[in-house]
Parts: structure tokens; sequence; C-alpha cells
């Protein structure tokens, strides 16, 4: 009884988190003079794919989509080596103070990012990467959540395995390298999943500290399409553009997803 309750609780949950979705992706192809007259909003009279044109032609989305790539991939493979290293370090090493730094990291996670813009930004101008994608990338190089994440996964290793590599003869990072990392694959998928979704979609902090379509990833470029309308947003070519900006997140999740579950479930996450 408690596991149909709970289905019938999360299907309602999951229903409502998808109805903005839907929204948009009907909005998408409706026309914008039809999207401020129609009485139901999930309704469409006359499809049309002309609003991913009218974006697809008015936004540089090759620029937009080629900046966002440049600054996810560069954030996430940083991300991956500083959390693989210091997720190992907590998980497997003895050293003074292990546990006051590792709640200090923890204390991170709690902290909103945008409460740093400022600090940030003062940062980026003395350093003179103001309107770069250097910029965007560096407050992110580093990861709270990564490191407990990894962590978790890394302490469920049996020791006995370190054990049996020292006896072979292999240094800390061979063990690393051959022990930790393939066991910590679903992890890894998981991390990368949510860093990519997370970095994809930033908008403050971009927004702050890019000035040209050079440095801008998509969210900002969106945005300040969406206000270049004199007479109000058109939503039939802003939503299409959302579509374009969402889709390769939701086929990387549903591509993903199987190693994504599994990857709380090992590392003790309820």
């Amino acid at each position: 009884m408690n596991n149909i309750i709970n289905r019938v609780i999360i299907s309602i949950i999951g229903l409502i988190f998808l109805v903005p979705l839907v929204w948009t992706v009907v909005t998408s192809f409706t026309p914008s003079v039809e999207v401020i007259t129609r009485a139901n909003p999930f309704s469409i009279k006359n499809p049309t794919f002309f609003n991913y044109i009218s974006a697809w032609d008015t936004i540089p989305f090759m620029r937009y989509y080629f900046n966002t790539i440049i600054i996810v991939v560069g954030i996430l493979a940083v991300q991956l080596f500083t959390v693989t290293l210091a997720a190992y370090a907590f998980a497997r090493l003895n050293f003074i103070g292990q546990g006051f730094i590792f709640i200090l990291f923890l204390v991170q996670i709690m902290i909103p990012p945008d409460i740093l813009i400022f600090p940030n930004y003062a940062i980026m101008k003395e350093l003179g990467l103001i309107d770069s994608k250097l910029a965007i990338m560096l407050p992110y190089w580093a990861s709270a959540f990564g490191v407990f994440l990894l962590r978790q996964t890394f302490k469920q290793i049996p020791m006995e395995l370190d054990d049996a590599t020292k006896v072979d003869g292999c240094r800390w990072y061979q063990t690393l390298w051959h022990v930790y990392l393939p066991s910590a694959k679903p992890t890894f998928v998981a991390f990368g999943l949510i860093s990519v979704s997370t970095h994809w979609s930033n908008f403050m902090w971009p927004l702050v500290v890019t000035n040209s379509v050079e440095s801008r990833p998509l969210t900002v470029g969106i945005a300040i399409f969406a206000q270049s309308f004199e007479t109000g947003a058109q939503w039939g070519t802003v939503t299409a553009a959302t579509v374009l900006v969402i889709t390769p997140l939701l086929a990387a999740f549903f591509l993903f997803q199987r190693q994504f579950v599994e990857s709380f479930m090992h590392s003790g996450i309820k």
C-alpha cells in the first residue's frame, strides 16, 4: 500500500514539474499572435516551425553554442581533476585537521554562489579577465558537492584493494587510476551531468562578467534576445529558442539516467 501511495505522489510531482516543459514545447510551435489570444495554453490551432527558423536566424546560435560548450567542458575537465584528488585525500589519507577541513568543504555547499558575485568580479577585474570565457570558468573549478559525492563512493571501496595494489608495487596515483576511478564510474557520470546542467543553464554570473557576443553563453544571449522586442516578447520565438537551448540537456539526461540514479544509490545518498 505504501509503495502505491509513494508512486502516486511521485507521479503527481513529476506531472507538476512537466507542465512548464510541455507549455514551452507547445508554445514554440504556436504563432506569436495566437499565444496571446488562445484560451487554452496547451492548444495549437496553426502549428508552425517559423518560430524555430526565426530564432535560429536572429540569434547567433552557433557562437553561443560554441561559447557554452567551451565553458561547460572547461569547467568539468578541471573539476574532475580537483574533486577526484580531494575526495581521495578525504577518503583514504590521514592528516591533521582532516575532519575540520572536510566540514569547511561541506559549508561551501550551503553558500549560494550569487553571494560571491561581487568578490569574484573584483578578482576577475584585477586579473584582467572581464568579458572572457575564462572569467566564467575560474570560480567553478572546484566543487564541494563533487568532493562529497566522490568521497562517499571512495569510502565504500574495500581497503583490501589498496593493500593488494601496494603489494604489487603500485603508487597511490596508480591505485587511484586503476581501482578508484573505474569503481566510481557511475558517480563520475552523475556528477558530470549535474555539472554540465548547472553551468549550461548558469545565468547570473555570466551576465555580470561578459559584455560581448564572443564571450556570452546561451542563457545570457537568449535573455538579451527576449528583451530586444520593442512591442513585447514574441513568446513563440522565445520559447523556440529555449527549446533549442535545453534539448542537449534533456538528451544527455535520458541517455545517462540509469548511471545517474545508480550513483546516488551507491554513494548512500537517499
